[in-house]
């Protein structure tokens, strides 16, 4: 639940109010509704196959051995990327949201002063 709490929280919070401005609050409920449920079946996908075939390692592995070595490589790499993304993500997100308080204050001290924060919890984390 703490992951699923942080994986949502950037995403839902800043993108929230773009996507009810674009699609009325029943297309934004409904695009969540859509989405929510694929990914309720990739996730029930993913727990099939870990009960069936238990390994240490991450998703990849399973690409590795189901579908393609080339595929889990790519794969294994495009998730390290989505990680390291995260910060920066992260960083732009904090930013917008002090923006919001204070409008006149640079943001690149305000970048600045939120990687000196968040790089060395991240270096903890991993």
């Amino acid at each position: 639940m703490i992951s699923l709490g942080g994986a949502i929280g950037t995403g839902l919070f800043l993108g929230s109010g773009p996507a009810i401005h674009n699609a009325g609050p029943g297309g934004a409920l409904i695009a969540y509704i859509v989405i929510g449920v694929m990914v309720y079946f990739i996730m029930t996908s993913l727990g099939e196959l870990a009960t069936f075939m238990p390994v240490s390692g991450a998703f990849s592995t399973y690409v590795t051995r189901f579908i393609d070595p080339a595929l889990g490589f790519a794969l294994g790499w495009n998730y390290w990327f989505t990680w390291a993304m995260t910060l920066a993500a992260e960083l732009s997100a904090a930013t917008m949201v002090m923006k919001f308080w204070f409008p006149h204050r640079s943001s690149f001290l305000r970048s600045s002063l939120f990687l000196v924060l968040i790089f060395p919890i991240k270096l903890c984390i991993c």
